[in-house]
């Protein structure tokens, strides 16, 4: 059997960006190496592209009442202690910035006088494969979306993102699965809660995700299902294929 190579290390960090699942300190890297590597900054636009039209299946929430004046009250900028402790700091930091710019002055000099430096940014590569979504809902009383997920054929990947909240799993463990034709579920791997996850998909499975295929999400042991022919846990969530 041949397999698609797996999304290299850039290629999923470029997904989980796009995807907005990355804290603030790994934003903050992503957001600095895209602005100096080309390559780096297309391959999230790339991914952003693919990824938009999963926003349309996601319901709009209204914010809690009260949400934005806790939000403000966190806000640095609003704590003076910290503003007037950070203006001292610059102020006395000023005195020896003069002498500083003063000895790098000569080295600003000559880096003008540097021919420019032209970057081509790459540009980014219309899908040409179809691109199928899935939102998986809840068997148990009303309708609620709990997975979304996203087939890129292009990049041989599945996109599967936990709409519950983080731990919410706990002694247990989410199992994705595939169920085309006759077949017997085909387990595509685990998934965490309130995070997203990058599958890299081996030829036998993409041949398989068409439309009207679904994906199902079981509840699993540690370790995931002991069944070899499909989920040994209740399955909490189904949805089929479709085209963006």
């Amino acid at each position: 059997m041949s397999e698609a190579p797996d999304l290299t290390e850039d290629e999923a960090l470029a997904a989980e960006h796009a995807l907005g699942v990355l804290n603030a300190r790994e934003r903050a890297d992503a957001e600095q190496r895209m602005a100096r590597d080309p390559a780096f900054a297309a391959d999230v636009e790339a991914w952003r592209g693919r990824l938009a039209p999963m926003l349309d299946s996601v319901e709009p929430v209204t914010a809690p009442a009260g949400l934005w004046p806790r939000i403000e009250r966190l806000l640095p900028a609003n704590d003076n202690g910290q503003i007037l402790s950070r203006l001292r700091f610059w102020r006395n930091a000023a005195v020896g910035g003069f002498a500083l710019a003063a000895a790098s002055l000569a080295a600003v000099v000559v880096q003008v006088n540097q021919p420019p430096v032209t970057v081509d940014r790459p540009v980014p590569v219309a899908p040409q494969g179809q691109l199928l979504s899935a939102s998986m809902v809840s068997q148990e009383g009303r309708a609620q979306p709990l997975f979304v997920a996203s087939y890129d054929p292009d990049r041989k990947a599945l996109i599967v993102t936990s709409l519950l909240p983080e731990q919410s799993d706990r002694d247990k463990v989410h199992e994705l699965w595939l169920i085309a034709g006759q077949d017997n579920p085909k387990s595509l791997g685990l998934v965490e809660s309130g995070k997203a996850k990058v599958i890299a998909l081996p030829t036998e499975v993409m041949q398989k995700m068409s439309e009207g295929a679904a994906l199902a999400v079981s509840v699993e042991p540690p370790g995931g299902s002991k069944n070899p022919d499909g989920p040994s846990g209740p399955v909490i969530g189904v949805g089929k294929l479709s085209r963006l």
